[in-house]
């Protein structure tokens, strides 16, 4: 039984040759990839508007909040007066300072702790300084 040999049939053209076929994959990608980054602004817009208006309202609320603590910081002071029988005003006024002051200073020595506590995310960095050998082909 004699085999013949095989040869390739004659391209036609209308077949596409594979230099054709890879610059039409590389033009999908690439507008695939330029509309994926225009979808994404196009949500990024909508959320930065709605987190814009977030962050003003907690900026608001967080304003009046500071006004409501003054407002008490008074009221203590003027219930440790009590009628003139307590202590003097300025005195009174004076230990509403030192405490806020006490309280300041343990918020800031617990910031600065956990402030200490933050670590570079080592895992991410090292996975990351393998994409380039895995995009040639290595291990």
């Amino acid at each position: 039984m004699a085999t013949e040999p095989v040869t390739a049939a004659p391209a036609s053209d209308g077949d596409p040759t594979i230099g054709r076929l890879v610059t039409d994959a590389s033009r999908d990608i690439s507008t695939l990839i330029s509309k994926e980054i225009q979808l994404a602004k196009s949500e990024l817009k909508v959320s930065i508007k709605a987190g814009g208006t977030g962050v003003g309202l907690f900026a608001a609320a967080g304003f009046l909040a500071v006004l409501a603590v003054i407002m008490l910081s008074v009221a203590i002071a003027y219930l440790i007066n009590w009628n003139g029988d307590g202590l003097a005003l300025q005195w009174a006024f004076l230990i509403v300072f030192g405490f806020y002051l006490l309280l300041a200073g343990l918020l800031v020595f617990i910031g600065v702790r956990k402030v200490k506590q933050v670590r570079a995310p080592e895992k991410a960095i090292a996975q990351g300084k393998q994409i380039p050998n895995a995009l040639k082909g290595k291990a």
